[in-house]
C-alpha cells in the first residue's frame, strides 16, 4: 500500500511516536512503521468505513509526521523561488499553493505546501513537507538559502487534518470565524483552547482543514474534535485510497528525484511568470530541462495518467502496463479499489503516445492481463470550498 521509500521496515530500532500515539493506543489504533514514526493505519471501524466516513461526514488524521518549517526575513520568497518552479513572490498574504522542490535535473525531491503568513511584517513563509523527506528537505533549504533567510524547523508542532464535507460544521463549533474561509487559504485560531494556525486544505478531495498545533496541546485538540458528533479518527489506510481517488501524488509511489513535474503531468503547478516569457522565467534547478519539456512535449518519454480497471481486480503498486499488442509501455505507481468509485482505479507512467484519455491498456496481474482504460482524474469529484 505505502511505498517502502516512505516506510521504514518492521526491524527499525526505534521507531518515532507522534503526540497523539497514547490516543491512537487508546482507540485502538492498528500502528504500522511509516516514515520512521509508529502511524495509526486503521482503527477499529476499518478502512472502507473510515474512508467512507470521511467522504460523507468528516474524519480526523494525524499527520504530524509532517515536517514543518518558517522561513523568516524580507528575502524569504524570492529565496524560496530559486528552488521551486513557482510563484512564490506573487503570493498574497493569507494564501497558500502548492510547490515542487527540484534537483538539477529537474527531478522532484519533494513535493510541499507553503503559505504567506506575512513574511514582509514580522510573519514568516510557513512551508510543510513530507515526514520521509523532512529531514533531507531542511537541511537542503537551509543550505541553499539560509544565507537569505532564517530556516527554522519547528518540531515542537504537531499537525492534524480533519477532512470531509462536514469538517466545516464541528470545526466552526469549537471556532467561529473558520466558516469564512475559503480553499488555500488560512489563519490563527484559538480551537478547544488551543492556539492554532490552520489553512482549508487538505490531501483527500474533500473540503476540510489542516491544523497546525503546540505538540502538548495536540491530546487536547484532538480530544476535542472527537467529541464533535461529525467526527470520527481516519488512518493512513483510508488517507491513501481518499488520496488516489482524489488524483493526489504520493511522494516515493508517484513522484520521486526521477520524475519532473511535466512527465508528472503537474504543469498547472508552474504558474505563467516561472515559464518561458513569464517576467521570472526558469532560475530554478532543472529549469532548461523542465522548461523545454512544457514547451515541446515530444520531449517527454513518459508521462503520469489515471488508469480504471474493466474488470474488478485490483491492479498494484509496480504491475507492469503493456499495450494491447503486449509492448511494456509502463508501470502503475499507485493502485486499489477505489471504495467510493467500487472500481480498482490506479495511477502510473507510460509512454506518450499512449496517455489520450479513453486509451486501452493491459495492466499484467500476476502473469495476466487486466484490461485498463486510461482516464481524467480526478477518479471522485473534489469538493474544495471555494466560496
Amino acid at each position: 500500500m505505502f511505498a517502502p521509500e516512505n516506510a521504514l521496515s518492521a526491524i527499525a530500532p526505534e521507531l518515532l511516536k507522534t503526540p497523539l500515539y497514547d490516543l491512537h493506543m487508546e482507540l485502538g489504533a492498528r500502528m504500522v512503521p511509516f516514515a520512521g514514526y509508529s502511524m495509526p493505519v486503521q482503527y477499529p471501524a476499518g478502512l472502507m468505513a473510515e474512508h467512507h466516513h470521511t467522504r460523507s461526514a468528516a474524519g480526523l488524521f494525524d499527520v504530524s509526521h509532517m515536517g514543518q518549517l518558517r522561513l523568516v526575513g524580507s528575502d524569504a520568497a524570492t529565496a524560496l523561488e530559486t528552488l521551486i518552479p513557482v510563484d512564490v513572490i506573487d503570493l498574497p498574504a493569507g494564501k497558500q499553493r502548492y510547490g515542487l522542490l527540484l534537483n538539477e535535473d529537474g527531478g522532484i525531491i519533494d513535493d510541499l505546501m507553503f503559505f504567506n503568513r506575512d513574511y514582509l511584517n514580522g510573519g514568516d513563509i510557513f512551508v510543510i513537507v513530507n515526514g520521509a523527506c523532512k529531514v533531507g528537505d531542511i537541511a537542503h533549504i537551509q543550505q541553499k538559502i539560509g544565507s537569505r533567510c532564517k530556516v527554522i524547523p519547528m518540531p515542537d508542532m504537531a499537525l492534524l487534518a480533519l477532512q470531509g464535507p462536514q469538517a466545516v460544521n464541528a470545526l466552526s463549533r469549537l471556532a467561529p470565524g473558520v466558516e469564512k474561509l475559503v480553499f488555500m487559504t488560512g489563519g490563527r485560531f484559538t480551537v478547544a483552547g488551543c492556539d492554532c494556525f490552520l489553512t482549508r486544505s487538505g490531501y483527500t478531495g474533500e473540503d476540510g482543514f489542516e491544523i497546525s498545533v503546540p505538540a502538548a496541546q495536540a491530546d487536547t485538540l484532538a480530544r476535542a474534535l472527537l467529541a464533535q458528533p461529525e467526527v470520527k479518527p481516519v488512518g493512513l489506510g483510508a488517507r491513501n485510497s481518499l488520496r488516489l481517488e482524489a488524483g493526489l501524488c504520493l511522494y516515493g509511489n508517484d513522484i520521486d528525484t526521477t520524475t519532473t513535474p511535466v512527465e508528472a503531468n503537474l504543469n498547472w503547478a508552474i504558474q505563467k511568470v516561472r515559464r518561458t516569457g513569464g517576467a521570472r522565467a526558469g532560475g530554478f534547478p532543472g529549469a532548461d530541462k523542465v522548461l523545454a519539456q512544457l514547451a515541446s512535449p515530444a520531449l517527454l518519454t513518459r508521462k503520469r495518467v489515471g488508469l480504471v480497471a474493466l474488470e474488478r481486480i485490483p491492479v498494484r503498486d509496480h504491475t507492469p502496463l503493456q499495450s494491447m499488442d503486449g509492448s511494456p509501455i509502463g508501470e502503475v505507481t499507485s493502485g486499489l479499489l477505489g471504495p467510493s468509485i467500487d472500481k480498482p482505479v490506479a495511477m502510473g507512467y507510460v509512454k506518450p503516445e499512449f496517455s489520450a484519455i479513453g486509451t486501452r491498456v493491459n495492466a499484467i496481474v500476476r502473469g495476466k492481463p487486466v484490461p485498463m482504460e486510461v482516464s481524467a482524474m480526478p477518479f471522485v469529484p473534489n469538493r474544495y470550498f471555494r466560496g
